[in-house]
Parts: C-alpha cells; structure tokens; sequence
C-alpha cells in the first residue's frame, strides 16, 4: 500500500521538481546576466527552499541542528557523508549565509535545467572522476580560489552515495587537497541522515514519509592540527559515529 501511494505522490512531485528547475533557469540566467552575482546567489538559495518544499509533497520533513557559531569571512571546508543527491538543498538552505560551493562530477554541469547552470556559474567545481590529471589540479584550483575569497567549499569524502544509509570509507585525496590548499580554514563536520530512503525505491517511486536530519559537529580550526590524518579520521570517526540506518 506504501508504495502505491509512493507513486501517486511521486507524480505531484515530478511535475513540481521539474516545474521549479525550468522557472528557475532563466531567472538564474537573468540574475547572472544583468543583476549581479549576489542577485544570482539569492536565486539559486530560492531554488534550494523550493526544491525542499516539493520533497514535502512526499511527506518528507527536514531538521537542521547547529548548537555552534558558524565563522563568517572566513574559509570553511563542509565535510559531510553523502546518501542522496537531495543532501545538498538543505546544506544550500540552511547555510546559505556562508555561500556553499561543491565539487560535483562534471556529467551534472550540462542537459539540467537550474542545476547545471548554478554548477558552471555559481563558482563551482566540475570534475572528472575517471581522470585523475584533471581532477587534481580542478580540486587545486578551487581550493585556492575558496582560500582568496574566504568561501566555503562542500566535501563528500565517500565519493558515491550510500545507497542503504551505511557510511563508506572516506577516500581522502579529495580533502588532503583542500587542507592543504586552505590553510586558514574552519572545518565544518556534517552528519546527514534519512535522505538516503528518498531514493530507496530507485528513482521511481520516491520514498515516502522520511525525516531528513543534519546535525552539524563542533568545528575544528585547520591549523591548530599539525597531523593531517589524525584529523582526517577524527572527522570521519565523529560524522560516521551520528549515522544511523
């Protein structure tokens, strides 16, 4: 019975989710183009708020838990383990003061309407995976570039998604990289949890009824840590530790 109603409902979401990314794109595309990269900032957060609220058509509920300051005008790395593509809306959302920006794989830059355009312009970074001369020097680049502007930079360490919930084994050159090409940075441990039954069903039907939790851990200042492994497991320790499946 569930799942008959999972796809009902996932239909009023479809059209919905996909309403929101084709009336976003020009009006990203207009904010970009002839406001200013601010205007176009506050566009994609709007994206981001609608994008949650057509998940609750589904049933599904968000809670955000930060019992921390978050610096402002300062280099921030987000770490975070990845269950879903629906982890970053409520990151964008609910940390939006602080502008996130991602590493993305670099099939997500083009063919999406709202998506792929906030990938290429909204300064961040497309990678390919299977490449590792490309990849490198990207995540390079882009971590210089959060240094300068004192940004914010997301990184899920596990690569692909947990399917079931379960945490993956963090592959660390992606983050040894960014620690390294931000020196001054604040890091930010993100425990996700839930996001990953929206998608328990494949992409068609959608989970129903789930409760989406993000609970921020104390933030760790980079250079008061000389042993860049030691920190490397205590932040994998401290996020896998939260999940729960």
């Amino acid at each position: 019975m569930e799942k008959f109603v999972a796809y009902i409902l996932s239909g009023f979401y479809a059209f919905f989710f996909l309403l929101a990314l084709v009336v976003f794109h020009p009006i990203q595309w207009f904010c970009f183009n002839f406001i200013s990269k601010k205007a176009h900032k506050r566009s994609v957060d709007w994206l981001q708020f609608c994008i949650m609220r057509c998940t609750n058509i589904l049933g599904t509920r968000y809670t955000f838990t930060n019992n921390y300051n978050v610096p402002k005008n300062q280099p921030i790395i987000i770490v975070a383990n990845h269950q879903s593509m629906y982890d970053i809306s409520p990151i964008m959302w609910y940390l939006r003061e602080i502008n996130p920006k991602f590493i993305s794989k670099k099939e997500l830059g083009k063919g999406i309407p709202s998506v792929s355009y906030n990938l290429r312009h909204g300064g961040n970074v497309l990678i390919d995976r299977k490449n590792p001369r490309q990849a490198l020097p990207a995540i390079m680049k882009f971590g210089e570039y959060i240094e300068e502007t004192k940004g914010t930079a997301v990184i899920f360490p596990e690569g692909t998604r947990s399917k079931n919930g379960q945490p993956k084994p963090f592959q660390t050159k992606g983050l040894e990289i960014l620690l390294k090409k931000i020196p001054s940075a604040v890091i930010l441990p993100i425990t996700i949890n839930n996001s990953w039954k929206l998608l328990k069903y494949g992409k068609f039907p959608m989970g129903i009824g789930n409760h989406v939790k993000l609970t921020v851990h104390e933030p760790l200042i980079l250079a008061t840590f000389d042993d860049k492994t030691k920190l490397i497991e205590q932040i994998e320790t401290t996020i896998s530790s939260a999940v729960t499946y």
